[in-house]
């Protein structure tokens, strides 16, 4: 891995720890984690105070994938769709209240698509 890539990867996962001090889900309030890979988007509601995942969406999940399907879209547009699709989700599963975990990346680009979809189809944050 070049220098400027590991520091990159190094800084955002020092802002990660940082945010994760004190970020925490609750079973009233539990945390909603974004992480961005090159290709893909993962969405996951989780309960600390148990370490389990409520609900999860993702660009790899198969009812995601079916909308994604035929066209191409950019991974803005995949994003806004996961958004929605972890929000559906978490309401059917009761939870209306959220706290954002953007994982250490700036809240821009797919991040923020996706936490507007999300709040658009019903979460609070």
């Amino acid at each position: 891995m070049a220098d400027r890539a590991k520091e990159k990867r190094e800084a955002r996962l020092s802002r990660h720890l940082r945010i994760r001090k004190k970020v925490k889900g609750t079973p009233e309030r539990p945390r909603l984690v974004v992480y961005r890979s090159l290709e893909h988007i993962y969405a996951q509601v989780i309960d600390d105070t148990i370490g389990h995942t409520l609900v999860s969406a993702s660009t790899i999940d198969s009812e995601v994938r079916k909308m994604l399907a035929g066209a191409n879209k950019k991974k803005t547009e995949e994003a806004q769709i996961v958004g929605r699709v972890v929000a559906e989700r978490a309401k059917n599963a009761g939870i209306r209240k959220v706290v954002f975990d953007r994982g250490g990346r700036k809240y821009h680009g797919r991040i923020k698509a996706l936490a507007d979809a999300a709040r658009e189809a019903g979460l609070e944050f």
